[in-house]
């Protein structure tokens, strides 16, 4: 009976342990997201004003926990990538990437 309760507790502890990390890459990828659609939003808004602009998402996307690894502008509109660092877990690293796009809207329709 005792061997089934260690079994039990073990198998237990080994799906807390993997919620733990599924949560924390679900908390990651939001943070990513958010720190793409803030730098894109930073780098449409400085097209405007006649900053660098992918320079200023840069500063926008590490403000925000993030790395931006690419930034192309397409005219108005600015479309960013952005990483940040994932849980590590058993010697895996987890770096979760975003995408985002700012820019003026499009006609209705």
């Amino acid at each position: 009976m005792s061997l089934f309760v260690v079994a039990c507790l073990g198998v237990l502890l080994l799906v807390g342990a993997a919620l733990g990390v599924a949560g924390a890459m679900v908390r990651a990828h939001r943070s990513a997201q958010a720190a793409a659609d803030l730098a894109a939003l930073a780098v449409a808004s400085a097209l405007g004003r006649g900053e660098q602009p992918c320079a200023v998402g840069a500063d926008v996307a590490a403000a925000n926990g993030a790395r931006l690894v690419s930034c192309r502008l397409d005219g108005r509109t600015a479309r960013v990538r952005v990483v940040v660092a994932g849980p590590h877990w058993l010697g895996q690293d987890a770096d979760l990437a975003a995408e985002a796009r700012a820019g003026p809207a499009g006609p209705p329709g």
